[in-house]
């Protein structure tokens, strides 16, 4: 995942979360934090993009499923797919999510 991640990061994980039933949310922003330190560490080693999740944004990570239209902030499923990118997003900067099998946050 490259660093700094912006509002529109968090933005638009979430709003790809929302697309899909509330009991596969985890699994796809966690699928969505994997792709994009793939994505890191093939541009850092490669110097180009990668060719399907781009420059290791969690945007443009996201981007490459399906997103919902920008809700409101007070849409109640919005802002529970908010709080999860929230909580991974926690767990990749302390480092936990290396034991899920992403890569470290850099």
């Amino acid at each position: 995942m490259r660093r700094p991640v912006l509002p529109g990061d968090v933005s638009a994980v979430a709003r790809a979360l929302l697309l899909v039933p509330a009991e596969r949310r985890e699994a796809l922003c966690r699928r969505i934090f994997g792709m994009a330190a793939e994505a890191r560490a093939h541009t850092d080693l490669l110097h180009r993009l990668h060719p399907r999740s781009g420059d290791g944004t969690l945007s443009a990570a996201a981007r490459r499923f399906a997103l919902a239209e920008e809700p409101f902030l007070d849409d109640p499923a919005y802002l529970a797919c908010t709080r999860l990118v929230l909580r991974e997003l926690d767990a990749a900067l302390a480092g936990t999510s290396e034991a899920r099998g992403a890569a470290p946050a850099r």
